[in-house]
C-alpha cells in the first residue's frame, strides 16, 4: 500500500495541471461557441498560451481534451486547426440535439418551472436584432437552447449538450446568410417560452421538434450548397 501511495503522490502535480488545463479547454470551447474562431483557423500555441498566462504543455492537454470533442483536428507539421464540419455532422449534431433536447422538456414534471435564463436568452436575440447582429443572435439562440437543457438539472447533460453547441457554432459559419437562418427561430424560442410559462411541456415539446427539424433542414442544404460550390471550384 505505501509503495501504490507513493505512486499516488507523484501524480499531485499532474491533478493541478489537468485542473489548468480543463480550465483552458472551457475557455476555448466558450470562444468556438461564441464564434471567436471560424472553422479551419489555426490555433497559435504562442499567442493564445501567452494570452491565457499558461504554459505550452498545459495548452497542449486543452487541445487535446479539444480534439477528443472533435472541436479541434491536430495536422501534423501544420498545427491545430479549429474543425471543419461535413453535412453528416450536422445531421448528427440535430440528432443529439433533438433526443436530449426533446427529452429534457418531456420530462420537466409539474410546472411552474425556473424559466429566468431562458427569458434572459429571449431578450438577447430581441437586442441582437434590433442592432442587426445577426452573429449576435446565433449566439443568444444558443444560449436559449443551453438554458432549456438546464431545466434538467444535470451537470452531465450540460457537459454533453456545451461541447455539442461549440460544434452548433462551427456549422453556423458556413451559412451565408446568417439573418435569414437565425431571425425566424427567434419568434419560435418566444413561443417555446410561453407555452412553458403556461405549464404546457407537450406544447412545448411539439413546437422543439419542430423547430429542430427545420434548422436541421436549412443548415444541412447550406452545408450541401457549399460543399457543391467548393467542389466546382
Amino acid at each position: 500500500m505505501a509503495e501504490q501511495l507513493t505512486g499516488l503522490a507523484g501524480d499531485r502535480a499532474l491533478l493541478g495541471r489537468t485542473s489548468t488545463a480543463e480550465r483552458v479547454a472551457d475557455i476555448l470551447r466558450s470562444r468556438v461557441a461564441e464564434g471567436f474562431f471560424p472553422p479551419g483557423a489555426r490555433l497559435s500555441e504562442d499567442a493564445i498560451g501567452g494570452a491565457l498566462g499558461v504554459s505550452r504543455n498545459t495548452l497542449r492537454e486543452a487541445f487535446r481534451l479539444l480534439t477528443h470533442e472533435r472541436l479541434l483536428v491536430h495536422e501534423l507539421n501544420r498545427g491545430v486547426f479549429v474543425r471543419v464540419l461535413t453535412a453528416e455532422d450536422v445531421e448528427d449534431i440535430y440528432r443529439v440535439r433533438a433526443l436530449v433536447e426533446c427529452a429534457v422538456v418531456r420530462g420537466l414534471g409539474e410546472p411552474p418551472y425556473a424559466l429566468d435564463g431562458l427569458a434572459a436568452a429571449v431578450t438577447e436575440g430581441r437586442l441582437a436584432t434590433h442592432e442587426d447582429d445577426w452573429k449576435a443572435l446565433g449566439t443568444a439562440n444558443i444560449h436559449f437552447h443551453r438554458e432549456l437543457v438546464a431545466l434538467a438539472g444535470s451537470e452531465r447533460t450540460d457537459e454533453l449538450m456545451r461541447g455539442v453547441f461549440a460544434e452548433l457554432r462551427l456549422a453556423f459559419h458556413v451559412v451565408d446568410h446568417p439573418r435569414r437562418l437565425h431571425e425566424p427561430y427567434l419568434a419560435r424560442n418566444r413561443q417555446i417560452l410561453q407555452a412553458l410559462r403556461a405549464g404546457d411541456p407537450r406544447e412545448a415539446e411539439r413546437l422543439l421538434g419542430t423547430y429542430l427539424a427545420d434548422s436541421r433542414e436549412r443548415v444541412v442544404e447550406a452545408y450541401r450548397h457549399r460543399v457543391g460550390e467548393d467542389t466546382a471550384s
